[in-house]
Order: structure tokens, then C-alpha cells, then sequence
């Protein structure tokens, strides 16, 4: 794996983190506040980020820097084959019943591929595999634990984005293929990228039985 630039990390961190100002970058990077505003100064002439100022009580107004969409669009966006004028073609030709089943046929050959990676695990297993197929999906996803049966997965990156926007079977499909392969009824989407948040969240909840079985 190629080790990545000052200048990626900074870009994969305002897409986590949505702002962050010179501080924060500073903090997270552990490399001096110029080294930080040389990176910035490049970004912002290269369309890449972007900034916006608060005002403080004392003092210069505080920027805070985000993604912009030029920079949005280094991030992974792979469609799978699927367009959105190819699904809005099938749509007029078809009607909806042929899209849910489109995104049907997908969420049932996905759970086939994720679930083969799921076998014998823990739940706490089965989430770390599951963030890990997702990444290499391109979704820069998080999984953090609540308690010794909950468990919060976050997506930052969503690279159907353009399909989910206009067709809300995808993230529909998307949380039916969780359930399948963890096994569980209860997966809860708490926030959507297609539905103007800066994420997609989930929170998964496992049986006390299914923990049993799996210690």
C-alpha cells in the first residue's frame, strides 16, 4: 500500500471529520501549524477545499475548512456497472417494480459474497470484516462499539452516492444486505448521505442468544 501524502490525509480528514480548522489538522497530523498552512494553501488554490471564517470574541475569526465538490470528487465513486440514465431508462420501460428488483437481484448476490466472510465469527468479528469489505468498497467506514450487544457503523464516503440520491431502493437494499449477513433484524439507519446528511450511520443491535453462541 502506498503511504499516503500530508496532503491526502488532510483531504480524508475534513471528509470524516466534515471542518476542521488549522488547530485541529495540526493535532490530528502531529506536524507543525505552518506545515499545516503550507498544505491548506495548496489545496485552496487547487480547488480542493474550501473554507469558511466564525468570529471569535477576541481575536481573528476562526476558519474552518472543508471538502469542496472538486475535492469531493477524488474520492472513490464506482457505480458497479450501474448508471443513473441506465436505471431511469429501465424505470420508463419498465416501471418500478423493475427497479427493486434490479437492486433486489444486487442485495442478494452481495449477501452471498459478504456472507462467506462471516462465517464462525463473533459479532464483534463480523463488524470488523464487515467495515473491511466496505472499505474496499470505497466507503471509509468506522465501526465503534457501544455496549456487548450494540454496535454504530459509519460510512463517509458513499460511492453510489449519484444512484442513492435518485433511487432510494439502493440504501433500502443496502440496510436489508446488513441484516442478512450479520444475522440480525435489528440494523437501524440513523443518517444518509442521499438524504442531505454528511454520513451514513447505522446502528446494529445483536441477540443476546447470537452472542452466546459465538463466545
Amino acid at each position: 500500500m502506498e503511504k499516503q501524502t500530508t496532503k491526502e490525509k488532510i483531504l480524508e480528514l475534513l471528509k470524516k471529520q466534515v471542518e476542521m480548522s488549522v488547530g485541529e489538522l495540526t493535532d490530528a497530523l502531529g506536524i507543525t501549524h505552518m506545515a499545516v498552512r503550507k498544505h491548506l494553501n495548496v489545496l485552496l488554490k487547487d480547488g480542493f477545499i474550501q473554507f469558511r471564517e466564525i468570529k471569535q470574541e477576541i481575536g481573528r475569526p476562526l476558519q474552518m475548512f472543508s471538502i469542496s465538490e472538486k475535492g469531493d470528487r477524488l474520492f472513490p465513486k464506482n457505480y458497479e456497472g450501474l448508471t443513473v440514465d441506465f436505471l431511469h431508462d429501465i424505470r420508463d420501460l419498465h416501471g418500478d417494480e423493475s427497479i427493486h428488483y434490479l437492486f433486489k437481484k444486487r442485495e442478494l448476490r452481495l449477501t452471498d459474497r459478504y456472507f462467506k466472510r462471516m462465517v464462525h465469527k463473533s459479532p464483534e468479528e463480523k463488524m470488523a470484516e464487515l467495515a473491511n469489505i466496505q472499505n474496499e468498497k470505497g466507503y471509509m467506514a468506522e465501526v465503534t462499539q457501544h455496549d456487548a450487544r450494540t454496535f454504530e457503523l459509519v460510512e463517509h464516503n458513499c460511492p453510489v452516492f449519484a444512484v442513492a440520491k435518485q433511487f432510494k431502493a439502493a440504501c433500502q437494499c443496502e440496510t436489508s444486505l446488513f441484516k442478512n449477513v450479520l444475522e440480525t433484524e435489528s440494523v437501524k439507519r440513523v443518517a444518509c448521505q442521499s438524504d442531505g446528511d454528511t454520513e451514513c450511520r447505522f446502528v446494529m443491535a445483536f441477540s443476546e442468544k447470537r452472542q452466546v453462541e459465538h463466545r
